[in-house]
């Protein structure tokens, strides 16, 4: 008999991948892989970073991304606020290193700020708070894809003296693991789209496994290193103070902006989840190739913000629900409504319970 997959309650504010991530760092913890086994984890992580690309260019639309195109002022806004405005904000923290943050947790931090938004949560927000679930895709879509070339290009820039950057080896590594995976996953979509369609709910293990195992060979080999004895009880207290304020700036920058800028209410909704938040997805395994053996520590500051935006956001987008209210239209037609054309309902549809909006998990 087919048994139900168990969930958390909707009560817990705990996202439940998050949960997996920390018995996932805690395992690395106490059974760290040695010798020959982290040969082992080390070849298996450097597998499941392809396959993950892999399977985002393979399921990321490249026509419904280009189909947003008309709205190049809101994604280019979003654009900004996660390609410069985040970058800046974490160019201005090094102003805390050391007595704030650690030199290490400051390379975290700044390389949480280098990396694209997210697509599945900004959908699911924006939809919550009744935005342009459409223009969420879009925006979502065109920063995973620059952000495969545009997050190790800023690394190169700005984490040069800080554990990070650019050698001829780790720009060979996000070629082969990154670049061409991700390239041969968009060239077969149209053979194995719908394939990856049908298996969509195992595929999305998949995802989180591939996740899993590359935190764990990165977090092994700092606990090998020694590099947890680098970080104290009240420097993670410190750095999650930072990371709050961090994310308070970008809610209320995107928020504001994009009003400033003159976007209706629905696409200012947009803005604010999809520019204001970071990949989980797509910065672990990029910061495996980037940082090597440093990465677990590295990836701290992504983890800890991750989880941060989710409990945010969920609250913050029933409240802007709560407040949506129809707005007229521009061509003088009817105000759309929640339940009509236009509306939350249209919206919504494209994360519609047992469907997943194309692009990789975070």
């Amino acid at each position: 008999m087919h048994r139900p997959v168990p969930k958390l309650p909707s009560w817990l504010p705990v996202d439940g991948f998050i949960l997996a991530l920390v018995g996932t760092v805690g395992l690395a913890a106490l059974l760290p892989a040695r010798g020959p086994a982290a040969t082992v984890a080390e070849g298996a992580s450097t597998g499941a970073v392809a396959l993950l690309f892999f399977l985002y260019g393979a399921r990321l639309s490249t026509a419904e991304a280009l189909d947003g195109v008309r709205h190049w002022r809101l994604h280019l806004t979003v654009l900004a606020c996660t390609f410069v405005l985040f970058p800046g904000l974490g160019l201005a923290a090094r102003a805390l290193v050391p007595e704030v943050l650690s030199p290490t947790l400051y390379t975290g931090l700044l390389f949480l700020c280098l990396v694209p938004s997210t697509v599945q949560s900004s959908i699911a927000f924006t939809a919550l708070a009744r935005g342009n679930v459409a223009a969420a895709i879009c925006a979502g879509s065109f920063s995973s894809i620059l952000g495969i070339v545009i997050t190790p290009l800023l690394a190169g820039l700005v984490l040069h003296g800080n554990g990070g950057g650019f050698s001829a080896g780790s720009l060979w590594k996000i070629v082969c693991q990154l670049l061409l995976p991700f390239l041969a996953g968009q060239l077969l979509r149209r053979w194995i789209g719908g394939f990856l369609t049908r298996h969509r709910t195992v595929l999305g293990l998949v995802d989180r496994g591939s996740i899993l195992l590359v935190v764990y060979a990165a977090f092994s080999a700092g606990v090998v290193q020694g590099i947890w004895h680098q970080v104290s009880a009240l420097r993670l207290l410190c750095l999650l103070g930072v990371e709050a304020a961090l994310l308070a700036v970008m809610l209320t920058a995107s928020s504001y902006g994009a009003a400033k800028l003159g976007f209706r209410r629905a696409d200012r909704i947009a803005i604010t989840f999809a520019g204001s938040k970071k990949s989980l997805a797509a910065g672990l395994p990029m910061a495996s190739v980037l940082f090597g053996a440093q990465a677990g520590l590295v990836v701290l500051p992504l983890m800890l913000f991750h989880q941060m935006q989710l409990m945010v956001c969920a609250v913050l987008a029933k409240r802007m629900a709560a407040r949506t209210v129809p707005e007229p239209r521009r061509d003088g037609a009817p105000a759309a409504t929640p339940g009509g054309p236009g509306g939350a309902a249209e919206s919504t549809a494209a994360v519609a319970p047992g469907q997943q909006p194309s692009g990789p998990r975070t």
